[in-house]
C-alpha cells in the first residue's frame, strides 16, 4: 500500500511539474478575443498547457515584460523609446513580434446617415474643432466622442494616424475597450468612435468610410487606409519554452487562419 500511494504521489507530483502556465497581458484589442481564441486552440492540441490573460491595455502589457509579470505583452503600438530604455535599465530586451495588421475603423450609429468622412474631418472631430454632426454634412446635433483610455495602444495610434498628434477633445469620453466603446455608439444616434476590425460587426453600428476608402484586409496590407496598423507580442529578448511554442503557434497557418476568422488581417 505504501509502495502504491508513493507511486501515485510521484505521478501527480510529475503531473503538476509538466503543467506549464502562460502568462500573457496587454492589449484589449488582441486580448478581447484573438488570443483567447489562439489560446483555446492551442490548449486542445497541447492539453497540458494553462493561460492567465489579461487584456487591459497595450502599456500594460509593455510594463508586464519589463516587470517580469508576463511571458507575452500583447500591444496593439510599438513600444516607445521611453520604455524600451526603462526595460533595458532592469536588463529587459524589449523584442517585438508582429502577429497581425488592423484597419482602426471609424463607426457611428447604425441610423446616422454619415456614411463618409475626409481625414481633416476625423481630425477635427476628435479633437474636437467640430462639435456638430451639421459641420461635416449631418443633421446638427451634438457629436458624442468615444475614445479608448490612456492606456491602450489605441488611443495612442488613433492620435498619430487620425489626430496629427494632437490632444482628444475635452468632452471626449474614455473606454475600456473595444467592445465597450461599439455599445456606446450603438445607443447613441450621436456617438463616434474607433474600433480594430475584429470589432465592426456590433449590432447598432456602422464603418464610415474615410475618403471611400474602407478598412479590409486589401486596404490594410496595401495600407492604402490611412488608419492601417501592425499589432504586436513583445517578450523579453528570444522567447523560450511555450511561449517561444505559442508565438510559433500564431504565425502559423492554423493561427492565421484565427487571425482571419476573428476579423484581424493576417500576415500572408
Amino acid at each position: 500500500m505504501k509502495t502504491l500511494i508513493a507511486f501515485l504521489s510521484a505521478v501527480v507530483l510529475g503531473s503538476f511539474a509538466s503543467a506549464q502556465k502562460l502568462v500573457i497581458k496587454g492589449s484589449d484589442t488582441l486580448g478581447a478575443k484573438l488570443v483567447p481564441m489562439m489560446a483555446e486552440e492551442y490548449k486542445a492540441r497541447n492539453p497540458g498547457v494553462s493561460f492567465e490573460i489579461a487584456a487591459e491595455g497595450s502599456t500594460t502589457g509593455i510594463a508586464a515584460i519589463t516587470d517580469g509579470t508576463a511571458q507575452i505583452g500583447m500591444s496593439s503600438r510599438r513600444a516607445r523609446p521611453t520604455e524600451i530604455s526603462a526595460a533595458q535599465a532592469k536588463g529587459v530586451n524589449m523584442k517585438p513580434f508582429i502577429v497581425c495588421f488592423d484597419g482602426m475603423a471609424v463607426i457611428v450609429n447604425a441610423n446616422s446617415p454619415i456614411a463618409d468622412l475626409t481625414p481633416r474631418q476625423v481630425e477635427q472631430i476628435f479633437t474636437g474643432d467640430v462639435t456638430d454632426w451639421s459641420a461635416v454634412a449631418g443633421p446638427a446635433g451634438t457629436i458624442s466622442i468615444y475614445t479608448r483610455n490612456t492606456s491602450s495602444g489605441s488611443y495612442q495610434d488613433w492620435k498619430d494616424l487620425a489626430m496629427k498628434r494632437r490632444d482628444y477633445a475635452k468632452s471626449s469620453q474614455k473606454m475600456a475597450g473595444n467592445e465597450q466603446i461599439a455599445a456606446e455608439v450603438a445607443k447613441n444616434p450621436n456617438g463616434i468612435g474607433y474600433v480594430g476590425l475584429a470589432y465592426v460587426n456590433a449590432p447598432g453600428i456602422k464603418v464610415v468610410s474615410i475618403s471611400g476608402s474602407r478598412p479590409d484586409k486589401e486596404s490594410v496590407l496595401k495600407k492604402t487606409y490611412p488608419y492601417a496598423r501592425p499589432n504586436f507580442y513583445y517578450t523579453n529578448g528570444e522567447p523560450s519554452g511555450e511561449a517561444a511554442k505559442f508565438i510559433e503557434f500564431t504565425m502559423s497557418e492554423a493561427g492565421q487562419r484565427i487571425v482571419e476568422q476573428v476579423g484581424f488581417v493576417p500576415l500572408k
